[in-house]
C-alpha cells in the first residue's frame, strides 16, 4: 500500500463522512432551511474531498486535473447555489404570507 493510496483513502473517508452526516441531518433537521444549510455543507466539504481523493488516486495526467476541475467548480458552485435557493424560498414565502 502506497502513501498515495493512504491519503486517497483517507480524502475518501473524510468526504464520504460529510455527505453522510449530512444526509442524515437532511433527514433529521426539522426546517427547510436547516435541511438547506446541511445540504451546502455537503457540496463545500463532501464532493471537493471526495474528487481530491479520486484524482490523488488516478495519479498525475488529465485525469486527475479534470477531477480538480470538477472538485473546485463544485466548491465554488455550491454556496453560491444554496444562498439563491434559500432566497427564493424567503421571497416565495413572504408571498404566500400575502
Amino acid at each position: 500500500m502506497t502513501s498515495r493510496h493512504v491519503l486517497a483513502l483517507v480524502l475518501l473517508a473524510a468526504g464520504s463522512g460529510a455527505l453522510l452526516l449530512a444526509a442524515a441531518a437532511l433527514v433529521r433537521l426539522p426546517g427547510r432551511y436547516l435541511r438547506l444549510h446541511a445540504l451546502s455543507a455537503a457540496s463545500t466539504l463532501g464532493v471537493p474531498l471526495t474528487a481530491a481523493a479520486a484524482a490523488v488516486e488516478t495519479g498525475p495526467g488529465r485525469a486527475a486535473g479534470k477531477l480538480l476541475l470538477i472538485g473546485a467548480l463544485v466548491l465554488a458552485a455550491g454556496p453560491v447555489t444554496t444562498m439563491a435557493i434559500g432566497r427564493l424560498t424567503v421571497r416565495l414565502d413572504a408571498e404566500r404570507a400575502r
